[in-house]
């Protein structure tokens, strides 16, 4: 699955693209949510822990993995050059997202349960705005999600479901040494495409271009 992404350089887990492979379609069924070195749930989390690949709902609020090569012009070509303070004033992002982006900043790796916490958000009526504000950040490449932590009780044992992590994607760029990109948004995209080409399908460069706007 490392050549397939290093290949490919950006994977859904489930099918999204036309014309192009995920990681369901191209792993056994049985092997998921095993928890062991072949279960391809894991490596959503094993694979930016390694500095493989971005990880993040970056399309179409759709999971998907981004390989480190080709992150940086992705980010450039799907995010903003602006910071969120700029877009917020431009009425360009939520107040929720600009909240939990600027927890996010102070406390990088953080886990769902904290952040709510600290944006007060825990209240189960605000789950759904929680979830929409974290979507919204990873659909403008502000954050990836880092991995997944476990919960543990007061004795240190562990207790509930593991918790999604956060982090900057200009966080995770330079733990990784990876650079972010210096050029235009329009360089960016001709850079993506000139990666895909005689790669991708020309349906699924047909599709990415119109979804992404490129």
């Amino acid at each position: 699955m490392k050549e397939v992404l290093k290949q490919y350089g950006i994977l859904p887990l489930a099918p999204l693209i036309p014309g192009h492979p995920a990681v369901n379609a191209l792993t056994k069924a049985e092997n998921w949510h095993t928890d062991t070195e072949l279960d391809p749930w894991g490596w959503r989390v094993r694979f930016p822990g390694e500095g493989l690949a971005g990880y993040g709902k970056f399309i179409k609020k759709k999971a998907v993995l981004v390989s480190r090569e080709w992150l940086p012009e992705f980010a450039a070509a799907a995010g903003s050059p602006r910071s969120l303070e700029e877009r917020y004033n431009d009425g360009l992002c939520s107040p929720e997202a600009l909240k939990l982006l600027q927890i996010i900043r102070a406390d990088q790796g953080i886990e769902t349960r904290q952040l709510r916490t600290e944006a007060d958000m825990r209240a189960k009526e605000l789950k759904a705005v929680f979830d929409r504000a974290v979507t919204e950040l990873q659909g403008t490449l502000d954050i990836v999600i880092s991995g997944v932590k476990e919960r543990h009780n007061a004795e240190g044992e562990k207790n509930g479901w593991n918790s999604t992590s956060y982090e900057t994607l200009e966080h995770w760029l330079g733990e990784n040494g990876i650079a972010a990109y210096s050029g235009s948004r329009e360089k960016a995209v001709e850079g993506l495409r000139s990666r895909m080409d005689g790669v991708w399908t020309p349906e699924a460069i047909a599709w990415i271009t119109k979804t992404m706007s490129w």
